[in-house]
């Protein structure tokens, strides 16, 4: 009995006293298995013990084991007085008369059916190590008896509310800034919806002065300027710029909406003004170049580079380092400021403006190797320009600070002669001129009644505008190969730039509830292709579009190929209405000639 090794405590306060696993009988590997009768009288006590021990530990018979032990020790013989185990615990006698050798049982691994796992279970509320899965499962468990079940809300989205009554809704829109200036209402539109509570004004005391004088802007308030001034706004909407939908102050409605709002109008303000540059710049360039340029000056990719040029980085990601983001946690924020910023730039102080901000302020440069197009195969252009053109590329100053003289003919005289090319004048007294010109001027309303000082700028003024529709008409397959700008592409890209302007701001003067993103969405419906081409398939117009002999041919019996025609045409007329007569003239044809938004009545 004293040879017999006792437990120590430690181990008594274990799972598992003994755990004999197979892995010593796979390696062949014997197991000692040694118990004293005292170390299991203080095990006794506890009531859990005699139901996991009658489950866990099992022995097999003495004469089994003696017979094992002697047929592996044939030079000792093994006398022992083990009984059958009783139907008590409190029976089991484990008195030995063994030498000092332990006990050994070895198992044959040829049958792995007879393994055993002989193991003590220990009370489980004792203490349990802080990794133990049963010690997180029992703790889980008492919390989830502590606290009460929460109830489904439903989401915020499917509780009505009940409509304000009429006293409340016309005193929330008196008193909505959005209805203050009725000389100003593009920019009274694009105003928050509620006036900017304590929250608001935190942050523009804190950080306006640093967003002004990185913008090249005076630090006096804006509110001290006359009410005649759209400029008076210009601190509220520099504010509303930089609450993109990621910083803190997105969850109020009226910030949150204000800014998706302007940047809704400032991405069609960057694309008309840089369309705008590059066709004066590069006058014999296809448009195809030109989109790749300014992709590669204003793509959302390079726009957290310019961000950093003007050191507005701190404004947008107060608590972040840009450069150490990743690209979706980036790129969002940068691009939605960045067209928010020059939306209250182009509201406040125009076009001019924003040229100075793009090329002085983030440092644009059109002649960067990042934002070259592409190589490509280019047509021989043998026809001239004008004047103002020849040997003389633009700078972004010539741009801006350009006035038309009080006496020209056109809104846009330098861009009308950078869509329409000189030589265009060979085709004046044509058949098309004599046949097509007339109806499509009926159609279209032209020429409007304009007061001229001198009766002859009328007469020139007209003689251009024929000139300019029939290019509107002319389809590249006609004459691109040999003359490369006698084809509508030029005043279809201008065109399409200033649609998508004049849409936007009627959208946002028509709907001054409507987020950015709602108005983005019904802008995109209003001025899919196939509306724009339909609209002048309406009106008969496409009759007059001048293709080759070949495609005429392919056309004819082809809708799907001769679609994409018409809309380029509608296109075209638009840009060659703003280089006419200006934007008034584009809003008159889309919105009353052509109808876009489908709400004028049609004849039966």
């Amino acid at each position: 009995m004293n040879d017999v090794v006792s437990l120590s405590e430690r181990e008594q306060k274990q799972k598992y006293l003994l755990h004999l696993t197979g892995d010593s009988v796979l390696q062949n590997q014997p197991r000692f298995f040694t118990l004293s009768e005292p170390s299991l009288k203080p095990l006794q006590a506890n009531p859990l013990f005699y139901g996991n021990l009658t489950q866990t530990l099992h022995f097999p018979s003495p004469s089994n084991m003696l017979q094992s032990f002697n047929s592996t020790n044939p030079l000792m013989e093994l006398s022992s007085s083990l009984t059958p185990f009783p139907q008590k615990l409190s029976d089991i006698s484990f008195s030995s008369s063994l030498s000092p050798f332990p006990l050994q049982l070895y198992q044959k691994p040829s049958k792995p059916n007879n393994l055993r796992v002989f193991a003590v279970a220990v009370d489980p509320s004792q203490d349990l190590p802080r990794n133990s899965p049963q010690r997180l499962l029992k703790e889980l468990a008492q919390r989830k008896k502590a606290t009460a079940p929460r109830k489904k809300v439903p989401p915020k989205r499917f509780i009505l509310k009940p409509p304000l009554d009429d006293k409340k809704l016309t005193e929330r829109f008196l008193n909505s800034p959005q209805l203050s200036l009725k000389q100003f209402p593009l920019l009274s539109s694009c105003l928050p919806s509620s006036k900017l509570n304590n929250a608001d004004q935190t942050w523009i005391d804190e950080y306006l002065l640093e967003a002004k004088q990185a913008l090249g802007y005076p630090l006096e308030k804006s509110e001290e300027l006359g009410d005649d001034n759209p400029a008076k706004q210009f601190d509220t909407l520099l504010y509303l710029a930089f609450q993109h939908p990621s910083c803190d102050r997105t969850n109020a409605r009226h910030v949150r909406s204000a800014h998706s709002r302007l940047s809704f109008l400032g991405q069609y303000v960057l694309e008309l003004a840089l369309a705008e540059f590059f066709l004066q710049r590069y006058p014999r360039e296809s448009p195809g170049p030109m989109r790749e340029r300014v992709f590669g000056l204003i793509g959302k990719r390079n726009l957290p580079m310019w961000i950093k040029a003007a050191s507005l980085q701190n404004l947008i990601f107060p608590y972040d380092d840009m450069d150490k983001l990743i690209r979706k946690d980036r790129e969002p924020p940068v691009k939605s400021v960045f067209w928010a910023l020059f939306g209250a730039i182009y509201l406040c102080f125009g076009m001019p403006e924003v040229y100075r901000v793009l090329f002085e302020v983030f440092g644009m440069d059109p002649e960067a190797e990042g934002c070259q197009p592409r190589l490509r195969r280019q047509l021989e252009d043998v026809d001239y320009v004008s004047v103002e053109f020849e040997g003389n590329k633009l700078s972004w100053q010539d741009v801006a600070t350009y006035k038309p003289p009080e006496d020209a003919l056109f809104a846009h005289p330098r861009l009308f002669r950078a869509c329409v090319p000189p030589g265009m004048h060979r085709f004046r007294g044509n058949i098309w001129d004599y046949d097509c010109k007339p109806q499509v001027m009926q159609t279209l309303g032209y020429p409007l009644a304009v007061k001229d000082r001198i009766p002859e700028i009328t007469e020139a003024r007209n003689i251009e505008l024929g000139l300019g529709l029939q290019l509107c008409f002319m389809h590249p397959s006609k004459y691109k190969f040999e003359h490369p700008r006698f084809c509508f592409e030029r005043l279809e890209y201008v065109g399409q730039k200033i649609q998508d302007l004049a849409m936007a701001e009627r959208l946002l003067m028509k709907h001054l509830d409507a987020p950015g993103r709602w108005l983005q969405e019904k802008h995109r419906r209003v001025l899919m292709n196939k509306f724009c081409g339909r609209y002048l398939r309406e009106k008969y117009l496409h009759r007059f579009i001048i293709y080759s002999e070949q495609v005429q041919d392919a056309y004819e019996h082809n809708r799907r190929l001769r679609n994409p025609a018409t809309t380029a045409v509608n296109q075209a007329l638009h840009g060659l209405s703003y280089t006419v007569y200006g934007k008034p003239d584009v809003r008159r044809l889309m919105f009353e000639v052509f109808d876009f938004e489908q709400i004028q009545p049609k004849s039966v």
